[in-house]
């Protein structure tokens, strides 16, 4: 900031807490900060909520569509001062805290432009943010894996420590999208498995709306279909048929990115009560449909800044996609780098 480059901020994306845990960093700073916000977040929120957030620098972004509003103002943010602006390259919350995912190509297109437009550098500065619980959640967390064993129809062993029980629900819901759009499980690795239904679920629609050659990872799959979809007006047509099967398509597209986040052998390889926890989330919000995890205790946020990656020049898409894998193996550094914890009791 005090060199005068414009600054990008790329942490990662494991909570619906990642937000305000990155205010209260950089609140501390001088200036101001931009932090771009998925439209959802503010369409769920009350309007003090909403103006609130926007007090605070965060401004709303379609992803699914092609935010040109969004994507200008955070390139004008970029060239034209050294307000850190934020943005989270993973484009969706994984609750992975361990890991980080591929990175979207827009984020490093915006630091593009800019540096077109401001003829100055644009340093790209990793940032892990990392949770620990303060107090031992696990036994709301075994009420929480009872209500999911439930409607998964799994018997509930009380007796198996609660890493295996969670472990086990990951495979369990697998298998239940598998005989949803399937019709009937799957053998083999469970990895296997995922990628393989993932991919069933996006062809289907690729094909369906008439996308070929579809390329990219599985966010930016879905997010060309997603796009389809919205530019189509198939969406915004209500109490039809036609709107409907579009509904219906968003909800399976929005099955496949779930899926393709489940990190099988996760807990199993450090069964911490943050990885416990974390799945646990994730189902919940996956099998039992709560729009966000239930608050299981108090935790402590961490907020590590890496070196800067400083971006001279401007670049294509294809150089985009190698500066973003190596930004987010700077990232994944940082998250490596935080001491593990103890493991989640029996």
């Amino acid at each position: 900031m005090r060199a005068d480059y414009g600054v990008l901020i790329t942490p990662n994306h494991a909570s619906h807490a990642d937000c305000y845990l990155l205010l209260d960093a950089l609140l501390k700073l001088r200036g101001s900060q931009y932090i771009m916000t998925a439209w959802q977040v503010f369409h769920m929120m009350a309007k003090w909520e909403q103006l609130a957030y926007r007090h605070h620098g965060c401004f709303s972004v379609d992803r699914e569509g092609k935010d040109l509003r969004a994507f200008r103002l955070a390139v004008k943010t970029l060239a034209g001062t050294s307000d850190p602006l934020v943005v989270f390259p993973e484009g969706e919350v994984y609750h992975l805290n361990d890991r980080t995912t591929p990175f979207r190509d827009g984020t490093l297109m915006m630091a593009s432009a800019a540096i077109k437009r401001g003829n100055r550098p644009i340093a790209c500065i990793p940032c892990a943010l990392k949770y620990f619980y303060v107090k031992d959640p696990s036994p709301e967390l075994r009420c929480t894996t009872a209500r999911i064993e439930a409607s998964l129809g799994v018997k509930s062993v009380g007796k198996l420590p609660l890493a295996v029980r969670v472990e086990r629900l990951q495979t369990e819901t697998l298998a239940w999208r598998e005989r949803e759009f399937l019709g009937g499980c799957r053998e083999g690795n469970s990895a296997q498995r995922r990628d393989t239904l993932v991919d069933t679920i996006l062809v289907r629609y690729e094909r369906q709306f008439g996308i070929r050659n579809a390329a990219g990872n599985v966010p930016e799959r879905a997010k060309q279909l997603r796009q389809h979809l919205v530019e189509s007006g198939a969406l915004a047509v209500s109490g039809t048929g036609a709107d409907q099967s579009a509904s219906a398509a968003m909800e399976d597209i929005f099955v496949a990115v779930q899926l393709y986040s489940y990190a099988f052998g996760y807990v199993s390889e450090s069964p911490t009560i943050e990885r416990v926890a974390e799945t646990v989330d994730k189902l919940e919000e996956d099998v039992l449909g709560a729009p966000t995890a239930t608050v299981r205790g108090t935790r402590r946020g961490v907020v590590r800044f890496g070196n800067p990656l400083i971006l001279n020049q401007t670049f294509d898409r294809s150089e985009c996609q190698k500066i973003g894998e190596d930004q987010r193996a700077r990232l994944q550094s940082l998250l490596d780098g935080f001491q593990s914890r103890e493991k989640v009791p029996a």
